[in-house]
């Protein structure tokens, strides 16, 4: 999988989340876990939805 894109849709689902701030609620290194998280959603379940995958992430990342 594109790293890049993967974390495009990381950045961009937080902005849905939180369209008020300007910067991310994380640093790199947490950026990179969730990257990590994706990927291994991703290959537990492929034919899961990368972007229901990077949704869900996020979200977990927020709440938790």
């Amino acid at each position: 999988m594109d790293k890049k894109l993967i974390i495009k849709m990381i950045r961009n689902c937080f902005k849905q989340y939180n369209a008020e701030a300007d910067s991310l609620p994380m640093n790199e290194k947490e950026l990179e876990e969730l990257y990590h998280q994706v990927l291994r959603t991703k290959t537990l379940e492929p034919e899961a939805d990368l972007y229901e995958v990077v949704n869900d992430t996020v979200y977990e990342f927020l709440t938790g």
